[in-house]
């Protein structure tokens, strides 16, 4: 079985991510944490098959490249204001952020949905990292976005479990 050849899009899309601090492995331990308790013997590798499906649809690519400039526009400070403070701080009445990871979650199906929300609230492993205010890095969009892959991945993974077509 032949490797797809990935697009500029999705090529961008994962070395951004990596350059922000995110690996598969990452994402891969979120669907862990999300799915575990259902599924007897899942393995990391398994949770990481399910995240690079996910990551291999454009909606993905293109949520990730969107919420990545918007973070880093913001830390450089080239927002105009009011934009800037509230993407800065990551303000709570602010759910832009909140919508383009919807995009990615949507991808798979509503479980997906009850997942996003779950880890959200969590915050486990990266999460917790990319939501530290202390580093100097703003996140805002970078920390739902990868919850979103990890609920996506997690939803995917429910529904070939229950041995459902999953298309990509």
């Amino acid at each position: 079985m032949s490797e797809k050849k990935k697009s500029a899009v999705e090529v961008k899309a994962r070395a951004w991510l990596e350059e922000r601090g995110v690996t598969l492995d990452d994402i891969a331990e979120l669907v862990h944490y999300l799915q575990a308790k259902y599924h007897d013997h899942l393995t990391k590798e398994e949770c990481k098959f399910h995240v690079e499906k996910v990551l291999s649809k454009r909606e993905v690519q293109n949520a990730i490249l969107t919420g990545i400039q918007l973070d880093v526009l913001a830390e450089k400070k080239m927002l105009e204001q009011p934009l800037q403070a509230t993407i800065e701080t990551d303000e709570g009445l602010y759910g832009v952020d909140e919508i383009i990871a919807l995009s990615i979650v949507n991808v798979y199906g509503s479980i997906g949905f009850t997942n996003y929300g779950y880890i959200d609230k969590q915050k486990p492993g990266i999460l917790e990292k990319l939501n530290d205010k202390t580093t100097g890095s703003c996140h805002t969009f970078l920390d739902d976005i990868v919850g979103a892959i990890a609920a996506a991945a997690s939803s995917r993974l429910a529904h070939s479990s229950a041995h459902e077509e999953v298309d990509g």
